[in-house]
């Protein structure tokens, strides 16, 4: 009776062992993922199948690799607070051999119906890729493009095109392997030795000043030129009046002249009935006196 039971038992611990280790070879596809199983050995050592969200049965073996196909996020910083705990951020040089430092972001999805082709490529997950791959990948991008251009272009006008071409450069890179970059970008100001950002604030301000001082310039000629234009036109109108005032009286004098009764009639209109005293001289006014004998 004592040997059954012993044997009852070690069939019940044998059936929960077993179980266990079913369970713990039973691995989960999540929604919105594809899941790759992956054969370590034996026959057929190497061999791929791809498996769509679910439960599944792994076996002894076997690895199962999982990769998301919805949009990826990912930022490589200095800060411990944002992403890795390290220090992730990237370091190119310009033209000059300066050294700029810069915190960089990534947004990718994954092709669907290219999960088997990546995974045959880097033979990681995602999260490998994300840290390794593509991280090399932007931070060489980054040092070829940057190569040629000056530290002024990349701190100013240069930052957003130095990006782009950054982008581009991955996203032709990784088009066939089923990784599609969405968008790369910096996060934050980029990181300069102190003595370049002096340099360039220094001559920042020199332009704005000298600027400053050619709009000076320019406006004083214009108010310059608003008072030469006022006095100009000033001296235009009194000279037109002056004409019109001397047209007019050459008019009249010709006038008066082809009519000189004009003259005496005005003065008989204007005559108030008495006569002028005479206190000698040659002539008297409008009218004419005979001389006493």
């Amino acid at each position: 009776m004592k040997t059954i039971f012993s044997a009852r038992l070690f069939v019940g611990i044998l059936v929960l062992a077993l179980a266990s280790l079913s369970l713990t070879q039973c691995s989960k596809v999540p929604a919105g993922n594809v899941g790759v199983k992956f054969k370590l050995y034996g026959d057929g050592k190497g061999s791929l199948k791809e498996l769509p969200p679910g439960r599944y049965w792994v076996g002894w073996g076997y690895d199962l690799y999982t990769f998301p196909t919805f949009t990826q996020n990912y930022t490589w910083t200095r800060s411990p607070t944002e992403g890795s705990p390290n220090d992730e951020s990237l370091t190119f040089q310009t033209v000059e051999g300066l050294s700029v430092n810069a915190d960089v972001g990534i947004t990718y999805h994954i092709n669907p119906d290219k999960v088997t082709t990546i995974f045959q490529k880097y033979r990681k997950g995602v999260n490998e890729i994300t840290d390794i791959y593509l991280r090399n990948m932007v931070r060489d991008a980054l040092v070829k493009e940057a190569s040629v251009l000056g530290i002024e272009s990349v701190y100013g006008r240069g930052k957003a095109s130095l990006i782009q071409s950054v982008q581009d450069d991955i996203s032709h890179e990784v088009a066939s392997t089923g990784i599609v970059i969405e968008k790369i970008y910096w996060i934050g100001e980029l990181r300069l030795p102190a003595t370049v950002v002096q340099s360039i604030n220094a001559k920042i301000q020199a332009t704005q000043m000298a600027e400053q001082r050619k709009n000076e310039i320019a406006q004083a000629q214009a108010e310059a030129a608003k008072e030469v234009a006022m006095a100009e036109g000033k001296a235009k109108a009194q000279l037109a009046i002056a004409e019109a005032e001397a047209q007019a009286i050459r008019m009249k004098g010709d006038a008066l002249r082809a009519n000189p009764d004009v003259i005496h009639m005005t003065a008989v209109e204007k005559w108030n009935g008495q006569l002028p005293m005479y206190t000698g001289g040659n002539s008297v006014p409008l009218i004419q006196l005979p001389q006493a004998k």
